[in-house]
C-alpha cells in the first residue's frame, strides 16, 4: 500500500475515533450545539440595543421605514454585525476541544499506545482534525439556522456565502491543529483544561462585538490585527453584512488576511504538532 493510501486510512480511523467519542457522550456535543445558540441570545438581545455599528440601521434586514421607528431596525441591524462573529467565534473554538483531548490522550498513555504501533503520526493527527471539522459543519450549519430565525440575512450571492462558509472552515481546521499542538505539549488534561480562559481574550479583542473604533488606539491596533478579526471581517464583507470602517490592512484586505493567517497557522503548527506527536516522552 502507497505512502498516501496508508495515510489517508490512519487518518479515516482517527477520525472515527474521536466521532465514537462524541457518540459515546451526548453531554459534549449537546453542549457544542448550545454554546451558539446562548450566545445569539446573549450577545443579540442583551447587548443588542445597547451596541450602535455605523451603518447597521441601514442593513437591519430590508425593514420599512415604521420598523426602524419602532427601534426594532438597529437591534437587528446589530445582529447582522453580531453573526459573522458567532461564526467566527465557533471557528476559534475548534481550539478547545482539541487541545483538551489532545492533553487527555498523552496523560492516560492513548499517545504511546499509538506511537507504538506502525502507523503514519501525520495520519492519526489529521483523523482528529477531520472529525472536528465534520463537527463544526454541524455547529455552523445550526447557529446559522438560528441567526436566520432572529434576522441574520446573507445580502450577498450565493457563492460568496459559500466562500464565507469555506472561509470559517478553513480557519477552524487551523485552529485545531494549534489546539493540537497546545495540547500534546501541555500534556495533562486539567493543565489543557485551565489553559481554556487564554481562548476569551484572543476572541474578545477583536471586531467581532463591538466596532473597534471605540476602543483605545493600541487596542484597536491590536485588535485589527487579530486573526479572528480578518475572518470576521471576510464574512462581513462576503455575506454582505454591515461593517464599521477600520484602517489596518487585515480590515481593507479581509479575504487574503484570513488566506494567509490560515497558511501561517497550518505551517507552523502542523509540523510542529507531529514533531511533537512522534518524539512525546523520548
Amino acid at each position: 500500500m502507497s505512502a498516501v493510501a496508508n495515510l489517508a486510512a490512519d487518518a479515516w480511523s482517527s477520525m472515527l475515533r474521536v466521532l465514537l467519542h462524541y457518540r459515546r457522550s451526548p453531554g459534549l456535543l449537546a453542549v457544542s450545539l448550545a454554546v451558539p445558540v446562548l450566545m445569539v441570545v446573549v450577545f443579540g438581545y442583551v447587548f443588542g440595543s445597547a451596541i450602535t455599528v455605523p451603518g447597521a440601521d441601514t442593513g437591519a434586514s430590508g425593514a420599512s421605514g415604521a420598523s426602524g421607528a419602532s427601534g426594532a431596525g438597529p437591534v437587528d441591524g446589530y445582529r447582522e454585525f453580531l453573526m459573522p462573529g458567532l461564526f467566527a467565534m465557533v471557528a476559534v473554538n475548534g481550539i478547545m476541544p482539541t487541545m483538551v483531548g489532545a492533553a487527555r490522550d498523552v496523560g492516560r498513555g492513548v499517545t504511546d499506545r499509538l506511537r507504538s504501533m506502525a502507523v503514519s503520526r501525520t495520519g492519526l493527527l489529521l483523523g482528529q482534525t477531520l472529525a472536528d471539522l465534520l463537527v463544526s459543519v454541524v455547529v455552523l450549519a445550526l447557529l446559522a439556522a438560528v441567526g436566520l430565525v432572529v434576522g441574520w440575512r446573507i445580502r450577498g450571492g450565493p457563492a460568496d456565502a459559500l466562500g464565507a462558509f469555506g472561509l470559517l472552515l478553513l480557519f477552524r481546521f487551523a485552529m485545531t491543529w494549534v489546539g493540537l499542538l497546545l495540547g500534546l505539549a501541555v500534556g495533562k488534561e486539567e493543565a489543557a483544561g485551565q489553559l481554556v480562559v487564554a481562548v476569551f481574550p484572543l476572541a474578545m479583542v477583536t471586531n467581532a462585538f463591538v466596532p473597534t473604533g471605540g476602543m483605545p488606539g493600541w487596542l484597536a491596533a491590536v485588535a485589527e490585527w487579530n486573526p479572528m478579526s480578518a475572518v470576521v471581517q471576510a464574512g462581513r464583507d462576503l455575506f454582505g453584512n454591515p461593517s464599521a470602517p477600520a484602517a489596518a490592512w487585515p480590515m481593507q484586505h479581509a479575504v487574503p488576511a484570513t488566506l494567509l493567517w490560515c497558511a501561517v497557522l497550518l505551517l507552523v503548527c502542523g509540523p510542529f504538532a507531529v514533531r511533537k506527536f512522534a518524539t512525546h516522552g523520548t
